[in-house]
């Protein structure tokens, strides 16, 4: 992919949800919210203080995470829906 977001700046993919319950109730796309959980995909080159000192983000590639519900801007890149946000916008790594 030929996009790198700036900054402190990621990019991510989301990851679905589950389509069945865990007791075998399918669940009608209309009812499912839209899932918090995502890969990144890119990252930026870290934040600027004022004094023009760059601090790398605590993300990289490939990892899974978790982010605010109504925190990011969603985009289409290569005909793919994906997700641009800050990382103060993410709320931890998945294990």
């Amino acid at each position: 992919m030929a996009f790198r977001p700036l900054h402190d700046r990621v990019l991510v993919r989301r990851i679905e949800a589950e389509e069945k319950t865990a007791g075998g109730i399918i669940i009608p796309d209309s009812a499912q919210e839209k899932p918090s959980e995502g890969q990144i995909v890119a990252v930026g080159s870290g934040a600027k203080a004022e004094d023009g000192t760059v601090t790398p983000l605590d993300v990289k590639e490939g990892d899974r995470v978790l982010f605010k519900k109504w925190g990011a801007e969603e985009i289409k890149i290569d005909g793919e829906d994906l997700l641009i946000m800050k990382e103060s916008d993410i709320l931890g790594i998945v294990g």
